[in-house]
């Protein structure tokens, strides 16, 4: 234990999201003001993505599912808005970026890398043109506005084939994100459409290449297929993107060309672009760490969530999936092993029990297998809805007001336009914040060298043109494909 007249140990944690606050958290439990903890972070939030499918459809306001990070940690817990741009592991410095662009430095006793991660990017032309992301509050701020602005441009459009185009939305990504997404957004999209006079279904099509939410037990998967295929959605499985247009996007099994204005990539993710300049071992851009979730010749440094390859103890030889699951449970157990290496202390390995996973596939459809048992319906429905509001460390409350006044109310319809094309590109280091001068400078392109940011539009048409202030600011897959366990922003139950 420190004493009071030495100074304090100081850990910094690299990342707000699941594996970073549950560190944070836990190590602050057990420490307290015995040590100095800083975590770095782009915003002042921990966001639970396992709702923002619901913030796009208008179920939910942004702030429900943003937890203040000083109303969530313990008061010794400090936290330094910033993105990270410069860390010596060897050193023992960091240097972040502040909102307004000053440069920060510091030293460090424990070093913590939960960096998470960011959208994967495919090579599949025009994608990082014309496709959009979904992994923060801008992306779903954006396409709610966007599904709103496609659906009052066909209600005004006298071309049917126009007409067609801008009702049509196209998910790219049969894990949880995209299945999730395409599944409140059909909803969202035929109400609102309805409420236009729109005598037409929107339709949405979900272009997975394996089986929807493959990688997870049958029951799951045939469920999320089924009830998306009942209620109209245009489920195309083993088949890929091949090209993204300003129209459309070809298919590339049968070559055909899907005419639509709104095109969502939720293929999955990687590791944050940080991990690539450290200098240690890596694999498939996750930090190579051991079974106690520390770096291999670096003892001080730990990592954990989707930035670490941690040894998965129940399939030898392979690493933990990107989930959020796994994310939490590692975040927890940093702390503690920081905790223990500062105390002298013995720390434990990583291990873990799967006990379920919920889909929510809106209104009263879900699916859940808690503890092995099969739910689906409305069982299902209030195990998913009980499971996050558990899994959730604040705004309870007021999430659980929105799920009743959702269920009395219609939605609300108006289109703010707070969140432009160009501030929410697909290739970018930080999509948990608009890419724009209000916000923090990025490790992502120039805007000369960004398609979105150059001007280009997107398949929305000029309404998703630039604006000026933005112009003068400037799952358990393989890399390489699609698996919905990648995806950490949906996780099962505990």
């Amino acid at each position: 234990m420190t004493s009071h007249s030495s100074p304090r140990p100081k850990v910094v944690i690299v990342g707000g999201g699941f594996a970073g606050f549950q560190s944070a958290r836990s190590l602050a439990r057990q420490m307290g003001d015995e040590v100095d903890i800083v975590l770095v972070s782009p915003t002042n939030y921990f966001l639970y993505l396992p709702l923002l499918p619901e913030v796009a459809a208008g179920i939910l306001e942004p702030r429900r599912i943003s937890v203040a990070l000083a109303a969530a940690l313990p008061p010794c817990v400090r936290h330094a808005p910033g993105e990270v741009d410069e860390l010596d592991l060897d050193a023992q410095t960091i240097g972040w970026l502040d909102p307004e662009g000053v440069h920060h430095e510091s030293r460090w006793d424990r070093l913590v890398v939960a960096a998470g991660s960011v959208h994967k990017v495919l090579p599949v032309p025009g994608v990082t043109q014309y496709a959009q992301g979904f992994r923060g509050v801008p992306e779903a701020l954006y396409l709610r506005d966007h599904l709103i602005r496609q659906v009052e441009l066909a209600a005004m459009c006298e071309d049917p084939e126009e007409r067609a185009a801008r009702l049509t939305t196209v998910v790219v990504g049969g894990g949880y994100t995209g299945t999730e997404v395409t599944a409140q957004g059909y909803l969202f999209t035929k109400e609102l459409a309805a409420s236009r006079g729109l005598p037409e279904t929107p339709r949405w099509v979900l272009v997975s290449r394996g089986e929807i939410l493959a990688g997870l037990a049958g029951h799951l998967s045939e469920t999320a297929d089924r009830v998306l295929r009942e209620r109209g959605v245009d489920v195309r499985t083993h088949e890929e993107v091949e090209e993204a247009t300003g129209d459309g996007v070809r298919l590339s099994s049968s070559g055909e060309h899907v005419p639509t204005r709104t095109l969502l990539w939720c293929v999955g993710v990687r590791p944050d672009p940080l991990i690539d300049d450290l200098g240690v071992e890596v694999d498939q851009g996750r930090l190579v760490v051991d079974t106690r979730l520390r770096v291999p010749g670096h003892p001080n440094v730990f990592a954990c969530g989707d930035a670490a390859a941690v040894p998965d103890r129940a399939r030898p030889g392979q690493y933990t999936a990107m989930t959020a699951q796994h994310a939490e449970r590692q975040g927890k157990l940093a702390g503690r092993n920081v905790a223990a290496s500062l105390r002298g202390g013995r720390m434990r390995t990583y291990k873990h029990r799967d006990l379920g996973f919920v889909v929510d596939l809106g209104g009263f459809d879900a699916a859940a297998n808690p503890l092995g048992i099969r739910l689906t319906g409305k069982p299902a429905h209030v195990v998913a809805r009980g499971y996050h509001l558990m899994a959730m460390p604040g705004n309870r409350v007021r999430t659980a007001v929105d799920w009743l006044m959702d269920a009395l109310l219609p939605r609300q319809t108006a289109q703010l336009g707070l969140v432009r094309s160009p501030a929410v590109p697909l290739d970018s280091a930080s999509p948990e914040v608009p890419q724009h001068g209000l916000g923090f400078p990025h490790r992502s392109a120039p805007p000369d060298q960004s398609a979105t940011s150059s001007g280009r539009e997107r398949p929305g048409g000029s309404a998703e043109a630039a604006s000026p202030s933005a112009d003068a600011a400037g799952a358990s897959a393989e890399v390489s494909g699609e698996d919905p366990v990648e995806e950490s922003p949906r996780s099962g139950a505990r």
